[in-house]
């Protein structure tokens, strides 16, 4: 290998190397006692009644740990409260065999513009298990780029101080080896030049890293779905297919 080859093979190995290593924390973070295989339950109390985590693990075995959760009445926009119940032995993660990638694609490495808009500012975004209903996201402001002979202006809500992009592509819910996920596939946005959402400025889109929403890992999850805006004609042949399980296992037939 000649001095100049080297000095350029050696950054793509790094970069696939890098991919290898987040494909690798993907897989251990999904078995974890509380990853997304190990939810086995989501609990919705009746109006008014609160329960504690602890309460919650009585007479469960000891794999099972609780967490509480809140969210809003999608008609009355009350309060609701529940628990969670996740089982580091669940039966999805005793079949869970692995969620394939395709392969690291430089293309798919996307220069996108971020530009904030008025404090508050919330988009609709139907969720798996509402029945059609939606839930306002806060979405703080626009991401534009090309691609093809395409301008797109999606919508990434915050998710905790971070901006989490659901788009859909022509992949979604195909079969064979350039399937993905039939419900969409989630995005971490990332500043490129290191400054807040609260200004304009690049971001970077790795769609490399496009992972596979916990509602298909459970079908306790009530994941966002994508809205219009956030749908690719094309197929995104990058990131995370879809999980794959050993004996047959659904996780919808549970």
């Amino acid at each position: 290998m000649s001095a100049s080859t080297a000095s350029v093979a050696a950054p793509v190995a790094d970069v696939i190397a890098e991919h290898s290593e987040w494909h690798e924390a993907r897989l251990a973070a999904l078995i974890a006692p509380q990853g997304n295989l190990a939810l086995v339950e989501t609990r919705w109390l009746p109006d008014g009644v609160q329960q504690s985590a602890s309460d919650a693990l009585v007479g469960q075995p000891a794999t099972v740990t609780a967490t509480v959760l809140q969210r809003r009445n999608l008609d009355t926009g009350a309060p609701e409260h529940g628990v969670r119940l996740w089982d580091s032995a669940s039966p999805a993660i005793q079949a869970f065999d692995t969620v394939p990638v395709f392969d690291y694609d430089p293309a798919w490495l996307i220069q996108a513009e971020f530009t904030p808009v008025a404090e508050g500012r919330t988009v609709p975004f139907e969720h798996i298990r509402d029945n059609g209903g939606s839930r306002d996201l806060v979405v703080p402001g626009d991401i534009r780029f090309t691609l093809g002979d395409t301008e797109y202006t999606m919508s990434a809500f915050d998710d905790g101080g971070t901006l989490l992009l659901v788009f859909g592509d022509a992949t979604n819910g195909q079969a064979g080896d350039t399937g993905t996920y039939g419900s969409g596939r989630f995005l971490f946005v990332q500043r490129s030049d290191g400054g807040s959402f609260g200004t304009p400025g690049p971001v970077t889109l790795d769609f490399n890293r496009a992972f596979v929403p916990p509602c298909g890992f459970s079908v306790q999850y009530n994941c966002p779905m994508p809205p219009a805006q956030n749908r690719f004609a094309l197929p995104v042949e990058a990131g995370e297919r879809v999980a794959q399980f050993t004996g047959g296992f659904d996780i919808y037939t549970l």
